[in-house]
């Protein structure tokens, strides 16, 4: 059983990280929640608007902001996000979404963006944004 402890202790730390990620998005989108269903749609590429408002996601090049994201709302790691996104710009069904290097980067991006649409560390200073609910 001592063989468990490790693999439930890094399990406890992600589900806990994941839920200090927050949702953040361009003030031009009209909504203050979003379902986790609907989340995963405009990331994955399946959705692209969120209550009439045209969306358009943003990612994280990596770090734990992402992985806590991936996790805990798309079901893939990152690798197989990516060959996802490649096979679908293959195929013309869509385009590379953004990706920026940090947490501050997102939040200016998604400020300055219409329709953008993003995450970041729940500590991180999300100014000029709003954070949406994930229901």
């Amino acid at each position: 059983m001592n063989y468990l402890r490790p693999v439930l202790l890094l399990s406890l730390a992600v589900a806990a990280y994941a839920g200090e990620v927050k949702i953040i998005v361009n003030s031009s989108v009209n909504v203050e929640s979003i379902s986790a269903t609907e989340l995963k749609g405009i990331f994955l590429a399946t959705s692209t608007s969120l209550d009439g408002s045209h969306v358009v996601p943003v990612l994280e090049k990596g770090g734990p902001a992402h992985e806590a994201f991936l996790k805990e709302y798309i079901g893939k790691t990152d690798a197989a996000l990516q060959t996802y996104y490649r096979s679908l710009v293959f195929t013309g069904k869509a385009s590379m979404p953004k990706m920026l290097a940090a947490d501050e980067e997102v939040v200016a991006y998604v400020a300055k963006t219409k329709g953008a649409i993003g995450y970041v560390g729940a500590a991180t200073n999300a100014e000029g944004v709003k954070t949406l609910e994930v229901k």
